[in-house]
């Protein structure tokens, strides 16, 4: 007798979609509440100034990065593009085609990294501009319905568009992290002039939030990337009709991890969120632990 009841991809997708946009509402409040209760004690043209500040910083970095997510992330990670010469690669190229066939999704320009992992990523902007890569590992200890299963994982990315979901998330995040330390940094040359109780209340209360809001919204980011893992599981198995390939897969990455250490890995931690499973034991948060994706699609 089954713990718990089947799962149907559609729910499961939908279901990951409504609780990220619920935490990006989450992490928008957050910045408002800050606006606010900042703006009691320090005024709201201090506030109205560091807000337009912080918007500004946030939303050049974090665009730059967009619009060259694909080629920073090839660059980073030392891949090269696919030889349709070598049986392996071939392979992996017919599987993304007729994935893309069936998912209605562009082809993305294919890559390999040369790492003996099990792992893949996916990026860019959108799915006319996107990118799939693979470790050489995943090509070698992958059968052919296992590397099918991370392929659609990572084209669902795409499908979904996490690179903007996570895009906004990162302006945002980003947004709170700047104000919050421009509004520290004037304390030093703040003056005593408000000295009612009020004021000082909200500036104590200005201060706890500085402190504590880019930790918060940083967990609350960390939780929607997880969201993000588990509809690309779920939007796979809509694209293969097969979650027994990508089970297989995460098996495999589970013994995998477990007989390489950090230290062999050569992929830079700042892309780690991007890959199909955490590089790296213990680092982070940005993906759900392999056992829980396993046991949830084990329920599809």
């Amino acid at each position: 007798m089954e713990e718990y009841g089947r799962i149907d991809f559609r729910d499961q997708i939908s279901k990951n979609k409504y609780k990220t946009l619920f935490l990006i509402v989450c992490i928008f409040l957050v910045f408002l509440l800050m606006g606010f209760v900042i703006g009691m004690a320090m005024g709201e043209g201090f506030v109205f100034i560091i807000m337009i500040i912080s918007i500004i910083i946030s939303i050049i970095y974090v665009l730059f990065s967009y619009y060259k997510s694909a080629e920073i992330a090839i660059a980073s990670v030392r891949a090269r593009p696919i030889n349709s010469s070598n049986p392996d690669e071939r392979q992996y190229e017919r599987l993304v085609e007729a994935l893309t066939v069936a998912s209605g999704l562009p082809k993305p320009k294919l890559y390999v990294m040369e790492n003996e992992m099990i792992n893949a990523f996916a990026s860019g902007r959108d799915p006319e501009h996107a990118v799939l890569c693979v470790t050489s590992g995943a090509l070698k200890k992958l059968d052919k319905k296992e590397l099918e299963g991370v392929l659609a994982h990572e084209l669902g990315h795409v499908g979904n568009y996490d690179i903007r979901y996570l895009t906004v998330v990162a302006v945002m995040v980003g947004m709170i992290s700047i104000f919050s330390e421009i509004f520290l940094r004037s304390l030093w040359f703040k003056s005593g002039d408000n000295d009612s109780k009020a004021g000082v209340v909200f500036l104590v209360l200005g201060i706890v939030l500085a402190i504590l809001a880019p930790i918060i919204v940083w967990l609350v980011q960390m939780s929607i990337s997880r969201k993000r893992e588990y509809a690309a599981d779920a939007t796979a198995v809509k694209f293969t009709r097969y979650p027994q390939g990508l089970i297989g897969a995460l098996k495999k990455i589970q013994n995998d991890h477990g007989e390489s250490s950090n230290k062999d890995h050569k992929i830079p931690k700042a892309t780690a969120h991007m890959f199909f499973a955490n590089p790296f034991k213990n680092w982070g948060s940005t993906h759900p632990p392999l056992e829980e994706r396993i046991r949830v699609l084990e329920r599809m």
